[in-house]
């Protein structure tokens, strides 16, 4: 009686194993690395700068708001400095912006497209572009509540194209 549970035992082992070193040797290659955000920076920056952004569009205080949330994610990862005391900086434009009616339902969407540079003395800059979308209601026909719903969605879209910014940056894409 112990032998088929003894060679069940077995199988099971053995599928484990093979099992686990398949993961094992599949994920090896897919480019993910168990590091704390931030981490890495290239250059071994310590501290990063990040100075107003230039803004390229029509649309006035787009800079700031941009430079709120890549400020926000360098504070998250515990690498903000000020004035002469930081190793680097990231320098930032905001290229475009518009907003577009879509096909479904009553939604509108905002699209923003921010360039991102990565500069430390005595290296060569490295540089991303971050595009993306966020969805919003224009509201109920009232003008200021379509504009509360469109700025809204802009923040949100910040905070999404800051953060993936700068873990491209971080991560040297």
């Amino acid at each position: 009686m112990l032998l088929p549970f003894r060679s069940a035992s077995r199988r099971l082992r053995l599928a484990v194993l093979l099992g686990g070193g398949t993961c094992l040797v599949l994920s090896s290659g897919c480019g993910y690395r168990f590091t704390p955000r931030g981490e890495g920076l290239p250059g071994g920056a310590k501290t990063v700068c990040a100075p107003i952004f230039t803004n390229e569009t029509p649309e006035p205080a787009l800079e700031t708001l941009f430079t709120r949330y890549l400020r926000q994610e360098l504070t998250r990862v515990g690498k903000l400095g000020a004035g002469t005391s930081c190793d680097a900086k990231v320098e930032g434009t905001v290229l475009q912006v518009w907003s577009s009616p879509t096909i479904v339902g009553r939604f509108f969407r905002v699209h923003a497209q921010v360039r991102l540079r990565w500069v430390k003395e005595g290296q060569q800059p490295q540089e991303t572009v971050v595009f993306g979308t966020e969805d919003y209601l224009p509201g109920s026909g009232d003008v200021l509540e379509a504009e509360a719903n469109r700025q809204a969605a802009m923040d949100r879209l910040a905070a999404v194209l800051m953060r993936d910014g700068f873990d491209r940056l971080a991560n040297a894409w």
